[in-house]
């Protein structure tokens, strides 16, 4: 079945930077828009960035600017690159698959960012 792997969320100090990855399994990947998601506890899941087949990226406004999103398609990886980092970035950062206007659409586990003042 379809895996979508999330890794390099921790623990880090106000104003560092952190560097996600999502690695797609199953998938044709390059096919898919891939996005990041987070939730913080009591909130609402929303949308960080996403980032379409053809590389064209949008992003939050709480993030533009501080965050860029990549991916590798050869690798069937997509990047969150997290820089100045503030303690309302601090939530569990969902990688997800979508094609659009499809039923093709996939949730990672989650990894935690915590971002200490």
């Amino acid at each position: 079945q379809v895996q979508l792997v999330e890794s390099g969320g921790g623990l880090v100090q106000s104003g560092g930077s952190l560097r996600l990855s999502c690695a797609a399994s199953r998938i044709t990947f390059n096919l898919y828009v891939m996005a990041w998601y987070r939730q913080a506890p009591g909130k609402q899941r929303e949308l960080v960035a996403r980032i379409t087949s053809k590389s064209n990226t949008n992003y939050a406004d709480s993030v533009k600017g501080r965050f860029t999103i990549s991916r590798d398609n050869a690798k069937k990886t997509v990047y969150l690159q997290m820089n100045s980092l503030k303690p309302e970035d601090t939530a569990v950062y969902y990688c997800n698959a979508v094609v659009e206007n499809t039923n093709y659409n996939y949730w990672g586990q989650g990894t935690q960012v915590t971002v200490s003042s």
